[in-house]
């Protein structure tokens, strides 16, 4: 991707105005090249195939393309942003598509469910990676070029340079132009002498900073699309006291990139010892977590050392290079379910979905296939209802107040019939299929349902069995992710930052110094400076050059006397400045 700053001798004149072509002719070869931008020409191709290629590949490879489709690449990244993610949370994308009928069908055909993967998205990527290495190659071989050559030698007339000074001394032109290139040298000047004048030229980490950013970027894009290719990442809920093995059959949902190996899955695992939660119990923070901390049981490998830890949001464990994140948390009901004949049909701790994610009210199901009524004949029985961490019956409502365990209740109603799960299809655990059940009813037909503290044992109907509230259990979901390149990422964003950073705190100048020997015999010495653009610091660093070289060509004591008061000159013209010009004060001269 090319700068947006041109040369300045070929683009602005001394006064900031537009160069004209005698200016283009004063400075020659000393005004080009101060950087490796490519050229821009406006040809109009040939009407064949080869004469239409080269114009769209110059095209793509210019500045204001490459622009155009990073500005295009943030820009596509807002849905992603805004919209759910089926790779993300497809639960969202499913809620999104109920509650939205009319936009769905639309954000379906332009992919932005899933942006990332998405046609368009990808085709902007590519084009952009293209374009930066069609500008970063010859931009590279010419910026070597500069490197290895030397700088140009001093324009016919230094008067016409933005920046200028000059002053007689009685020392020699050679020794003159051998302190200058002592001093150019000191200050990190690369010097030579061509023409009887020291040329000299600093600031090429400018165009290196240039470069080192436009190659981060392609660091990063390629860091983006490695990571997108050998991705793994899955979720993974766990109740208190259970574990987590990395391997497929353990995930509750996975997915992976098109190069990643499911073979392959790196031999680690967690044990959730604890959850904690805390929550501001007033103030407009109110329910806010305040803690949110899983503590864990983790290894590596087959027979790997056990170690404790804490996971805690945006503090993900690492380990066999993947990163574990804490993603939410919930409760499960601890329940023991019996038979008809007393037999304990189901026992162990409930997971339950919070459908309101303030309070964390929470819809509960269990399933109970291995159930036999009270003569002994095999049925299936099932329990659907939600669990309330605080329940406030002066509301008037079901839901929870708290997220907190306050006040915790079990609210459920009980079917029996065909669970549905003997067809051989999976099946969400999480959701109850009641079309071949019936609802248990009360001796009066009204629906059987009953609210439970912990301790508590609801009885069904006609001696079918029970189920009694044991205790309560805390969950968390985890994240387990694996992207290879996110390390490189990071490295192409710092190493963009730095490149940035140089091309716009350094400036590329080069300053010229002449000495000749004046018709009067005492030798005149003249300072010129270019940059790349206009800048304060140029005329204050070649009044320092100008000090600094006057400790060995000091000006000469029979210095004119400056001319008698008359009417100013006109200003912002080159003519102003003439080659006799010599104020009083070099350095004072330089700055004006």
């Amino acid at each position: 991707m090319s700068t947006t700053d041109t040369d300045t001798a070929t683009e602005n004149g001394p006064s900031g105005k537009a160069a004209g072509p005698a200016d283009e002719r004063e400075l020659g070869a000393a005004g080009a090249q101060l950087s490796t931008a490519p050229v821009e020409e406006i040809n109009v191709p040939s009407m064949g195939p080869i004469g239409w290629a080269r114009w769209f590949w110059r095209q793509l490879t210019s500045m204001r393309v490459a622009l155009l489709l990073l500005f295009l690449l943030s820009l596509g990244a807002i849905p992603g942003s805004l919209v759910p993610q089926t790779g993300i949370d497809p639960v969202k994308v499913d809620d999104f598509k109920q509650r939205h009928e009319t936009l769905s069908p639309i954000y379906e055909k332009l992919g932005l469910f899933h942006v990332y993967s998405s046609v368009w998205f990808s085709a902007i990527y590519i084009l952009l990676f293209v374009s930066l290495i069609g500008c970063i190659v010859p931009r590279t071989w010419q910026f070597v070029g500069q490197l290895r050559g030397r700088p140009p030698g001093a324009p016919r007339r230094l008067t016409r340079l933005p920046v200028y000074t000059t002053w007689r001394t009685e020392a020699e032109p050679e020794r003159v132009l051998e302190a200058a290139q002592r001093v150019m040298k000191r200050r990190r000047f690369r010097t030579h002498t061509v023409g009887g004048a020291v040329a000299s030229e600093k600031g090429y980490l400018r165009e290196a900073g240039n470069l080192l950013f436009h190659i981060a970027l392609i660091v990063m894009l390629v860091a983006f699309a490695v990571g997108q290719l050998y991705k793994a990442e899955g979720g993974k809920l766990v109740v208190e006291g259970d574990g987590f093995s990395n391997s497929l059959v353990q995930y509750d949902d996975f997915k992976s990139g098109s190069l990643f190996d499911k073979n392959n899955l790196a031999p680690f695992g967690f044990k959730l010892d604890r959850f904690t939660a805390t929550y501001e119990r007033s103030g407009p923070q109110k329910r806010t977590p305040r803690t949110f901390r899983a503590d864990v049981t983790y290894w590596e490998g087959a027979d790997g050392k056990e170690h404790k830890t804490s996971i805690k949001v945006n503090e993900p464990l690492e380990v066999a290079g993947s990163k574990v994140y804490l993603l939410g948390h919930g409760y499960a009901p601890v329940v023991t379910v019996r038979d008809g004949q007393g037999k304990i049909a189901y026992r162990g701790a409930v997971a339950s979905l919070p459908f309101d994610g303030v309070n964390l009210t929470e819809n509960v199901v269990i399933k109970v296939p291995d159930y036999r009524d009270k003569s002994g004949k095999k049925d299936q029985i099932g329990f659907q209802g939600q669990f309330v961490p605080t329940l406030d019956l002066s509301t008037g409502t079901m839901f929870s107040q708290f997220p907190a365990l306050d006040n915790p209740a079990l609210i459920l109603t009980a079917y029996r019939g065909s669970l549905g799960i003997d067809g051989g299809l999976p099946q969400n655990v999480y959701q109850l299929d009641t079309s071949r059940m019936k609802q248990f009813k009360k001796s009066d037909g009204a629906p059987f349902a009953d609210a439970l503290k912990v301790g508590d044992t609801m009885k069904l109907p006609n001696g079918a069995g029970t189920l009694k509230f044991e205790g309560i259990k805390t969950w968390a979901t985890f994240q387990i992710s694996h992207r290879p390149g996110n390390d490189y990422a990071l490295v192409g964003a710092v190493a963009a930052l730095i490149g940035l950073a140089g091309s716009l705190f350094i400036q590329r100048r080069r300053v010229w110094v002449r000495a000749e020997t004046g018709a009067d015999g005492v030798t005149v010495v003249e300072m010129a400076g270019l940059g790349r653009s206009e800048s304060a610091k140029l005329p204050e660093e070649l009044a320092d050059l100008a000090v600094a070289l006057q400790s060995e060509a000091p000006p000469a004591p029979d210095q004119d006397p400056e001319p008698e008061a008359g009417p100013e000159p006109e200003t912002g013209t080159a003519e102003a400045e003439t080659d006799t010009a010599q104020p009083a004060d070099p350095a004072e001269g330089a700055r004006a």
